[in-house]
């Protein structure tokens, strides 16, 4: 059969989701990779811009939407999962992404992620992580290590670091997962496999800020430690991996997943990764393998159930509503003075 394009159908490029801005990140700096792997998976999906929208907050990742050729939004800081929800809500026919940073997102934004998780709104909600705020020089932020020495933090951060996929899976969100912007291949699935996901889909992707923590995850993500540092998750197959698939996890007997040599606990020991388990626990324990970049850390999808959408749900409550007092008039109740008395 013929992979040319059927009669009047139209074969999108990367190009047609690139805009005639400067892209103004710093050089070298991870986002151009995320960037390029969007763009190539809406090419790859033909997904007809006028569809998409993306909302941002504040911060470097936050410029996105000037680099993407579809409807986008610019918020305030935090505040970007909040005015995408309105968006989902007023436009449930239309696909909302949301970009966000870990100091836009974790911080001011923390309130506003979690219930939109918990929600089940249908966003698909990326989330960089570069365990620093680039945009204002070099702060540290909810993802930063103890002892990190900034411009904020001369001494070393005291603050115990929060864990996005731990955060996410705890809001149940019904679809978590992990990737990072050295390896394209597995962003575009990573971020596909949101995209066909309906409801909320939390995707955190490991950026490398070259300027201000350049090197942060290079312990686990550079190409020659990958096969010895990557957890990658599969569904329905053992989680095991190494250069000889020597290293798997295992339940251990409080219930935690640790890291065993496979021939000391046998094959039968390894957990199967099952993403579509109803309860969280395990994905959350998976979560919790590593407590940093510097030790295995699993990367894939963690989670993937099916949940009522937020969106659907209100229309079926406002159809409802509709059919049993009739149309709302809003004129009437703008003129219809006051509701209560004060005495």
């Amino acid at each position: 059969m013929s992979d040319a394009p059927a009669s009047g159908e139209v074969t999108m490029t990367r190009k047609d989701y690139q805009t005639d801005q400067e892209v103004r990140w710093c050089p070298g700096c991870g986002d151009y990779s995320i960037l390029a792997a969007v763009q190539l998976l809406f090419a790859e999906l033909g997904l007809e811009r006028e569809n998409q929208v993306f909302v941002s907050g504040i911060g470097c990742a936050a410029r996105f939407p000037y680099y993407m050729d579809v409807y986008g939004l610019h918020s305030i800081h935090g505040r970007a999962p909040a005015v995408a929800t309105g968006v989902a809500l007023a436009r449930p026919d239309l696909d909302v992404w949301v970009v966000s940073g870990d100091g836009d997102a974790l911080s001011i934004g923390g309130n506003h992620l979690i219930h939109s998780l918990r929600r089940n709104v249908n966003l698909n909600i990326l989330m960089f992580n570069n365990q620093i705020y680039g945009l204002t020089k070099g702060q540290y932020s909810p993802t930063s290590e103890v002892g990190k020495v900034t411009k904020s933090s001369p001494f070393g951060s005291l603050d115990t670091p929060f864990n996005p996929i731990s955060i996410a899976l705890g809001a149940e969100a019904s679809f978590v997962a992990r990737t990072h912007d050295l390896d394209r291949t597995h962003m575009i699935d990573v971020i596909r496999r949101a995209y066909e996901h309906r409801g909320a889909a939390f995707v955190e992707v490991y950026q490398n800020c070259n300027v201000f923590n350049d090197g942060a995850f290079g312990a686990i993500t550079a190409k020659d430690a990958r096969a010895e540092m990557l957890i990658s998750l599969a569904h329905g197959e053992p989680i095991r991996f190494g250069n000889d698939g020597q290293r798997g996890v295992v339940l251990n007997e409080f219930g935690e997943c640790v890291i065993a040599e496979v021939a000391d606990v046998g094959e039968d020991r390894l957990v199967v990764h099952d993403e579509h388990r109803p309860d969280p626990a395990l994905a959350f324990a998976l979560s919790r393998v590593s407590t940093g970049p510097t030790m295995p850390t699993p990367i894939g999808v963690f989670r993937d159930v099916e949940r009522p959408s937020y969106e659907v749900e209100v229309q079926q409550q406002l159809a409802a509503a509709s059919e049993r007092q009739g149309p709302g008039d809003l004129a009437a109740l703008l003129s219809s003075g006051a509701t209560w008395d004060v005495v």
